[in-house]
């Protein structure tokens, strides 16, 4: 039976092991500001509660996290409902976010996905139509980061199958980003 307790020795482990994950971290980190610097967008999409995910991170850039900043350019795919039901219903629903990415991406930019298992067929054609716009694709996963990993320029993968674990880690990434992204004057 799970209980608060075993669901925290869960998490405590999960985190020493996501320390192999760190400098990826850092390095996707010092990517997200320094494009963002050069004013280019950061795109992000995910499915469920990655989708959560994705509009946390682009709210934070676009508003603030801690500090006041200018406004930074951040787009989360999974917002625009009659988009996404357009697109859904004439292209289907493997298309929501790559269709998007064809018509805002451009050149520099960075498409964030999240994806627990890192097999979502929608993210990964989106990550392919990112890449084919010259777009630099960022995977946040679990598991064994699944189809996705062998598509994306970076990827951090979080050492579990448990989806809970996986989002608690990813919202630790952003977080992490975020305050990479606020060190700095804008």
């Amino acid at each position: 039976m799970r209980t608060i307790h075993s669901d925290y020795k869960e998490l405590c482990i999960c985190l020493q092991r996501f320390a192999s994950q760190l400098s990826q971290v850092e390095l996707t980190g010092q990517l997200l500001f320094e494009r963002l610097k050069a004013g280019q967008t950061i795109f992000a999409c995910g499915n469920g509660g990655s989708a959560t995910d994705s509009m946390h991170l682009c709210e934070e850039l676009v508003g603030r996290y801690r500090g006041d900043r200018r406004p930074l350019p951040a787009i989360s795919l999974n917002t625009d409902s009659s988009v996404l039901t357009c697109i859904g219903n004439d292209y289907g629903f493997d298309a929501i976010f790559s269709r998007q990415v064809e018509a805002l991406c451009k050149e520099g930019d960075i498409l964030v996905g999240f994806s627990t298992s890192g097999n979502s067929e929608n993210i990964l054609r989106a990550f392919q139509s990112a890449k084919g716009r010259g777009a630099t694709t960022i995977l946040l996963s679990g598991k064994d980061g699944g189809t996705i990993k062998e598509v994306a320029d970076h990827s951090i993968i979080v050492p579990s199958e448990n989806t809970a674990r996986i989002q608690e880690m990813h919202t630790f990434v952003l977080h992490a980003w975020l305050e990479r992204v606020e060190q700095e004057e804008w």
